[in-house]
């Protein structure tokens, strides 16, 4: 029988509607746990705990931890205060620290006095680690052995720990103040005689990774060396946790979400479906009334320029194109060199190069778009106007482009997100500087007035 999620999905839905537990056990038992849980955020609130229920109990916390937060907590305050504590206790840490990380205060204590003080412990010594750090990321469950162990004690100790949910693929080693000394994958181990001692087995070259340092250097390092965990040690070289593969997917996707907001000048903190209208109103008003600050300067400009305006009045034919130009080529500036910054395929101290690169470019595109437009511009306005336009448009793309490279590497040099270079701040900045461009070109040119008294 071919596995279809879309059937599946439309026959749960159908069947919660009409509430038939028997036949949505049987669907349910026939699904991988990630689609359940994909299905389940498509609920309303008061059909989530009632499927919840219909699940095998050994799948639940398995499905609960592919939930998002938002959803988990929605589904926490609604299930019986023994089963939600249950839950929660078996979550692995780092799910727990994700989902609390999340809330407000209030609601954090509310589902903490849920929990035993073991786990409470655990969970905010994880929370205690700066937002965004690895700090945040990791799992403290892991396997670490002694190097004078033999391979025989060593997989009697990973035995014992299968009840503890702890990731065996990497073995770590370490002294006995558990500073961290290797890292072995675990089929050496099955491979290996019993008698073999581990300081004889062949481990993979030792990368790990502070718990201070940001997410996305994680990401990087386990990308870059083809990791599938990273130890994570402190400032004494102490093995803490450790960071998968997977807690990296969901790391890299939420950075790639905020870097996208933040780019748009949207900085939403959740995902659309979950927004309110209220907090999409109050997300977006702050940076759209700062842009409106911005363009009135530019119209401020424009006024100033009135009497060349009004001296040649074909001047405002071109003036949407080429203050689009200018802020077309800072967005795209910007969006790759924000790119390029998280991904680490650039650093801020390359700015000299990537300016020189950027300037060639961009007076390339420049002339390309003047070549273009500027027979328009002798139609329009005979050879003064076209060579305005040629000249004009050159510098606009040069000077847009250039904003849009050195505002995101400016906001590194200052510890901010390079992603706060927005594309509309871009724009906005490289509109008012190709008004300025245009008009004091345009009274140079063509002996034009400026302003009178």
């Amino acid at each position: 029988m071919k596995y279809d999620f879309e059937q599946f999905q439309g026959q749960v839905r159908d069947l919660v509607d009409r509430r038939e537990a028997d036949q949505v056990r049987e669907i349910l038992d026939l699904m991988r746990i990630q689609d359940i849980a994909a299905i389940c955020m498509q609920l309303r609130d008061e059909d989530l705990p009632w499927v919840f229920a219909q699940l095998a109990p050994g799948r639940r916390v398995d499905v609960f931890s592919y939930l998002e937060p938002s959803y988990q907590y929605r589904l926490a305050t609604r299930l019986p205060q023994e089963e939600a504590r249950e839950i929660l206790q078996r979550l692995v840490p780092d799910d727990l620290t994700a989902l609390l990380e999340d809330l407000p205060k209030d609601e954090v204590r509310r589902l903490l006095r849920l929990l035993p003080y073991r786990t409470i412990r655990r969970a905010l010594t994880l929370l205690g680690y700066p937002p965004g750090s690895v700090g945040r990321l990791m799992s403290p469950l892991f396997v670490a052995v002694r190097p004078e162990w033999t391979v025989g004690e060593a997989l009697d100790y990973i035995r014992a720990q299968s009840e503890q949910d702890v990731t065996v693929s990497m073995v770590f080693v370490t002294d006995e103040d558990e500073r961290l000394q290797g890292m072995i994958p675990l089929k050496h181990f099955v491979f290996g005689a019993p008698q073999d001692h581990i300081n004889s087995l062949q481990g993979v070259p030792l990368a790990s990774i502070r718990t201070d340092v940001p997410q996305v250097e994680a990401i990087r390092m386990m990308k870059h060396y083809d990791l599938e965990v990273l130890p994570v040690v402190d400032n004494e070289n102490t093995l803490v946790g450790i960071v998968t593969i997977d807690d990296a997917l969901d790391a890299a996707e939420e950075e790639t979400t905020e870097d996208f907001h933040k780019m748009g000048s949207v900085g939403i903190g959740l995902s659309l479906r979950d927004a309110r209208p209220g907090v999409l109103y109050r997300k977006r008003v702050g940076w759209l009334l700062a842009l409106v600050v911005i363009n009135l300067i530019g119209g401020g400009v424009i006024a100033w320029f009135e009497e060349t305006i009004n001296a040649l009045v074909v001047l405002v034919f071109f003036l949407p194109l080429v203050i689009a130009s200018g802020g077309n080529a800072g967005a795209q500036a910007a969006t790759l060199m924000v790119r390029a910054l998280a991904i680490g395929d650039v650093q801020s101290r390359d700015w000299i190069k990537l300016w020189t690169k950027e300037f060639a470019v961009a007076s390339a595109l420049g002339v390309t778009m003047a070549l273009a437009v500027s027979l328009l511009g002798y139609w329009r306005g005979g050879l003064g106007v076209a060579l305005l336009i040629a000249i004009a448009l050159v510098l606009i793309v040069v000077v847009g482009s250039l904003i849009g490279l050195l505002l995101p590497i400016l906001l590194t040099r200052m510890r901010m997100d390079p992603a706060s270079a927005s594309v509309p701040l871009v724009t906005s900045i490289a509109d008012v500087a190709g008004i300025i461009i245009y008009f004091t070109l345009a009274a140079v040119l063509l002996n034009l007035p400026v302003h009178s008294a």
